[in-house]
């Protein structure tokens, strides 16, 4: 398929850091809105912006423990926010649009990952697919008018490898008519953020604003791996048998600041001017899957030498503006770009 999925040799690596990114940026002036920017990568993606001089913005479900965990980025600002909750994600940016501000960096950090049972949202929607995608879709959509107001605005959407878990299953996003499995939803919820990008970007780079997605890194301590069992973690050498972090980003297991530079890059770089709607790693646009396999699993994501390539699914144009109208349809929301 043609694709633009070709990298272009940013100069940084897998063991790239925030601060290797970061340098010699000037952010003065900018404004950026962080989700989940009070723990693990968004915290860092924060800190690294605000580092340059960016305003940044945090949007928190539980703003107490939001400022107890940003206590040394004083200048963060932080707004009750819940993604699963439509209401709150309008009143967030309805708040933010009321200011006059424009909108120079949306990095839609925040996520959830494995869920060990099936649970829906107040909709009856699966929860990750819910949190990971449907609550930054309304959100980018309420913050548009703001994001138009910069020219190279950009929408960041951190999604992961594990996208190869499953692509978008359309007739059963909610597993109604399919055994659940907690990798198949977290994989078809990080599928719909390179989807996502990829739509957003066709339809945005009109109004000068672009969009990317990545694949961070497998990072152990930030909280997201809460669900998946710690002898799995073990086995795949994720942490050791003392449950320390295996740092090695040879084999893709990043620390947090490795893990946040590829978004900070996809939200800053001069490299990335005049492109959009490419998924990263290792602070570079990813190459297609050379072959694409049937299963993926927990293990193939951390195997020293595997392919960094995006699968063909999640680049599919077709998919992409079906997905579009799909999360329209679930979100009552219609996208104003």
């Amino acid at each position: 398929m043609t694709t633009p999925q070709t990298p272009i040799h940013s100069g940084f690596t897998a063991s790239s850091t925030t601060s290797h990114v970061i340098r010699g940026s000037d952010l003065v002036g900018k404004v950026a809105i962080v989700t989940g920017g009070y723990s693990g990568l968004g915290r860092e993606t924060a800190r690294a912006l605000l580092s340059a001089g960016a305003r940044v913005i945090v949007p928190a479900r539980d703003v107490e423990r939001a400022k107890l965990a940003l206590e040394g980025l004083s200048s963060v600002e932080i707004e009750p926010m819940d993604l699963l909750d439509p209401a709150s994600i309008d009143a967030f940016a309805a708040r933010f649009l009321s200011t006059g501000l424009p909108l120079d960096m949306l990095v839609n950090s925040a996520g959830i990952m494995a869920l060990p049972d099936l649970t829906l949202d107040a909709r009856g929607y699966e929860l990750q697919f819910a949190t990971n995608h449907l609550g930054h879709f309304q959100l980018t959509a309420r913050l548009w008018p703001a994001l138009k107001q910069t020219a190279g605005a950009r929408v960041i959407s951190v999604s992961s490898m594990g996208h190869r878990f499953s692509p978008l299953v359309f007739d059963d996003i909610n597993f109604r008519d399919r055994p659940y499995d907690p990798w198949a939803a977290y994989g078809q919820s990080k599928t719909a953020n390179i989807l996502f990008a990829v739509e957003l970007d066709a339809r945005g780079k009109t109004d000068d604003v672009r969009a990317f997605s990545l694949h961070p890194g497998g990072i152990p301590g930030t909280g997201l791996e809460k669900h998946v069992p710690v002898e799995a973690l073990k086995a795949v050498g994720v942490i050791d048998e003392y449950g320390n972090p295996n740092i090695d980003p040879a084999r893709d297991v990043k620390s947090v600041p490795m893990g946040g530079a590829t978004q900070v890059w996809c939200a800053t770089s001069s490299r990335l001017a005049e492109m959009g709607g490419v998924f990263c790693v290792d602070c570079d646009i990813a190459p297609l899957m050379k072959e694409q396999s049937d299963q993926f699993s927990i293990s193939e994501n951390h195997t020293e030498g595997r392919d960094k390539g995006v699968a063909p699914y999640a680049i599919d144009p077709a998919a992409a503006a079906q997905l579009w109208s799909l999360s329209e349809l679930m979100t009552s929301v219609k996208f104003p770009a």
